[in-house]
């Protein structure tokens, strides 16, 4: 097994239990604000936006990378299953329980996504291409550190980087527009 994904290192272990540390503090926050009961929903709606909203594997981090450093799962397939979750908890959420989606500034602008599927559900489809591209690539990455095909791929970097460069930078200015549209601003 390859050393990278046999040791985890320290900075992964301490960004990993920061991260964990904010989402628990935030829960907390919400259920001294609210109760216990929406505090956790509202947190995992959060959470949800995070999956389905931002084109990046921001909060899929909390699964994806421990268990591939930890038992060499994919980053793919861990990042399905967390986008299997959010959208099940949004069906539930959406049908049986759209008030906690009104809690929060964030989970007001979720719902509004999540109503209106033209043009809105761009954004996670965009999401979805963004996420799984950066962790597809993730995935090939740490899959190259200590593989034979590494010579190929550093002799093929530039080229790599420069399509990824381009493609998330068309990515990221379709999304910006789309979010734009919902005339919010992004630090709410």
């Amino acid at each position: 097994m390859p050393q990278i994904l046999s040791m985890p290192s320290h900075r992964i272990w301490v960004k990993f239990i920061l991260l964990c540390l904010l989402l628990m503090g935030y829960f907390a926050y919400l259920s001294y604000e609210y109760n216990i009961l929406t505090g956790g929903v509202t947190a995992a709606l959060t959470w949800s936006f995070f999956v389905l909203c931002t084109p990046i594997a921001d909060a899929g981090f909390l699964l994806d990378f421990p268990l591939r450093l930890l038992f060499g799962v994919r980053m793919v397939l861990s990042e399905i299953v967390v986008w299997i979750l959010a959208i099940s908890l949004n069906i539930y959420a959406y049908f049986d329980a759209d008030t906690y989606y009104r809690t929060t500034a964030l989970t007001r602008v979720f719902y509004h996504i999540l109503s209106t599927p033209i043009p809105y559900w761009s954004v996670i489809f965009l999401s979805a291409i963004g996420t799984f591209l950066s962790v597809r690539f993730g995935d090939e990455l740490l899959d190259v550190v200590h593989h034979h095909e590494r010579d190929f791929f550093h002799s093929h970097k530039l080229k790599y980087y420069l399509i990824i460069t381009v493609f998330f930078g068309l990515l990221v200015l379709t999304y910006y527009k789309l979010i734009a549209s919902l005339n919010i601003s992004i630090l709410l």
